[in-house]
């Protein structure tokens, strides 16, 4: 689907997604692991990577 770094980057860069309400958030990875990133919408800590296809 991606075919150069840039679109690659600004997809998949610290971008996370939600696993109770799927809404998608940018923060960085150590803060995402650490759990002191949560959902805007639901306030939810369970994040998930998206996935790339």
């Amino acid at each position: 689907m991606v075919k150069f770094p840039e679109a690659e980057a600004r997809l998949f860069h610290n971008m996370f997604v939600c696993r109770r309400c799927k809404t998608k958030v940018r923060a960085p990875n150590m803060k995402v692991i650490a759990k002191k990133i949560s959902c805007r919408k639901c306030k939810s800590k369970v994040l998930r990577p998206v996935r790339r296809k």
